[in-house]
């Protein structure tokens, strides 16, 4: 785990105090950050992960309650502990008022330094307690993905062997226990395809739910996972009703996942002998997929049904998986632009609904794209990323909102690639890169006149770490949020 300093922010207006503050907390390991004001400290919470707010209770301009309860308000700062000291009388209603503004503590003038370290030591310990678990659940994630990725060329063997042996020897025993092998083992692939799958959730944001982007009929998608399923189950029976023009632009065959998830769900669960229909809409802007049976979800489980790993215990169990179908369906839609959601009752049954942003490309959209071609307005955009999925993804997306896109996979590569001509008008960066990290590239172009007039965008799960000048956009980030970071900055 890396040595970051643990960080404490110190706010008062009055530059003794703040001074004096620092010298009692002055030690190796312990970054002090301070601020003279609110605003400052505001600025100082949007650029750093703090342990610990020490605030003075009474300030000029924005004072210790308002500034805690713009703390309170924020989700990046909502967590931060805050202490408020003052030097006014002892005062009741203040200390109910500074609880009531969210502090841990309230402390008064003149303070007992050994008090005001032995408290802030307490959140120090549990911040270190929190980044460490953050650290290891991250380690346990990274994990699960290697295992998967490892055991999936024994299994193959196993399956193919499998298969071999059940063409090569006839005997009747023979056969049954071959089938069983095989049916064991590719339960255990499907088992470790959704254990890599949840890894691609957690650590890269989904982005591996879309690799390729493509125009495709949503309908046709819906229409074979339905056939294969029906193949499946022959005596289950499965309507289908599509209404206009289902077209969009995706990842065809993790959509399909998506679908063959929803109707198995809905085949599998609905009551015996019930039937399953599926309606597939294209509206104006957006693609609805209803997939509906006659069963329904106890009120309880509903709020937890797209969880990872949900229901272990129960249907999932049953089907031998590992209750995380629909959690990956859920990253499915989300990194297509879309949703899904659940609606279940007694009278309508259960009804799942994903929905798609619709893509249709006319012939006045390519004729719009070419004339803004010409006018100057295709910008060059650099994407600076070491993942395979994430860079192709990213490129693709720009390409299609008629930007010119160049990429890298290491600092080494960006930086070699800034100093072409023609410069790129605005560059994305990820911070993680091999052979020179995204920080050394960001501190080379603000050192190059030239480059440093070039808009960069930072992608990272850890914008505290974020060069100061950068537009940052958080992992894991939705594709729109990004087109959309990066249009404003051209405007």
């Amino acid at each position: 785990m890396s040595s970051e300093p643990i960080k404490l922010l110190l706010v008062d207006d009055t530059e003794e105090n703040l001074a004096a503050l620092e010298a009692l907390f002055q030690r190796d390991g312990l970054e002090i950050l301070k601020a003279r004001s609110g605003q400052q400290a505001l600025e100082l919470l949007l650029a750093h992960d703090v342990a610990l707010a020490i605030l003075d209770m009474q300030m000029s301009g924005m004072d210790g309650f308002e500034l805690a309860e713009l703390m309170r308000g924020a989700e990046r700062t909502k967590h931060v502990p805050i202490v408020f000291i003052t030097a006014g009388a002892h005062d009741d209603r203040r200390v109910f008022q500074g609880y009531e503004s969210g502090a841990v503590d309230v402390l008064f003038k003149p303070i007992e330094p050994r008090v005001l370290q032995s408290k802030a030591e307490v959140f120090f310990e549990l911040y270190r307690q929190r980044q460490e678990l953050s650290h290891a659940l991250r380690l346990n994630e990274m994990f699960v993905g290697i295992l998967g990725h490892d055991l999936r060329n024994p299994l193959n063997t196993i399956v193919t062997g499998a298969r071999v042996l059940e063409l090569r020897h006839g005997g009747e025993e023979a056969v049954r226990t071959v089938l069983r092998i095989a049916s064991a083992a590719d339960r255990m692939t499907r088992m470790i395809e959704q254990l890599v799958d949840l890894t691609r959730a957690r650590l890269g944001g989904g982005l591996g739910f879309a690799r390729r982007r493509n125009v495709l009929d949503v309908g046709a998608l819906v229409l074979r996972a339905v056939d294969e399923l029906r193949g499946a189950h022959p005596e289950r029976d499965v309507a289908l009703e599509r209404i206009g023009d289902c077209s969009t632009r995706g990842d065809a065959d993790r959509l399909l996942q998506m679908f063959s998830n929803l109707i198995g769900n809905a085949v599998q669960h609905g009551p015996r002998g019930s039937a399953v229909s599926v309606r597939i809409q294209g509206g104006e802007n957006e693609i609805s997929v209803q997939v509906q049976n006659t069963g329904t979800i106890p009120p309880d489980l509903l709020p937890t049904i797209f969880d990872p790993f949900r229901g272990r215990d129960t249907t999932s169990a049953k089907s031998g998986g590992l209750g995380l179908g629909l959690f990956i369906s859920q990253q499915i839609a989300d990194a297509h632009g879309g949703s899904l959601s659940v609606a279940s009752s007694e009278p309508n049954g259960t009804v799942f609904t994903a929905q798609l942003p619709k893509t249709g490309v006319s012939q006045n959209t390519v004729q719009a794209k070419h004339a803004a071609e010409r006018a100057g307005m295709n910008k060059r955009v650099l994407v600076i990323e070491d993942d395979d999925d994430i860079r192709a993804l990213l490129r693709e997306a720009f390409e299609d909102e008629g930007y010119s896109v160049t990429t890298a996979s290491d600092g080494r590569k960006a930086l070699e690639m800034l100093t072409r001509d023609p410069a790129p008008d605005i560059v994305i960066l990820d911070l993680v890169l091999p052979v020179l990290d995204g920080n050394h590239v960001y501190r080379t172009m603000q050192a190059d006149p030239k480059l440093a007039k070039i808009p960069v965008v930072v992608s990272t799960s850890t914008p505290s770490r974020a060069p100061s000048g950068a537009v940052i956009v958080p992992k894991p980030f939705k594709i729109q949020r990004l087109l959309d970071a990066v249009a404003r900055l051209h405007r």
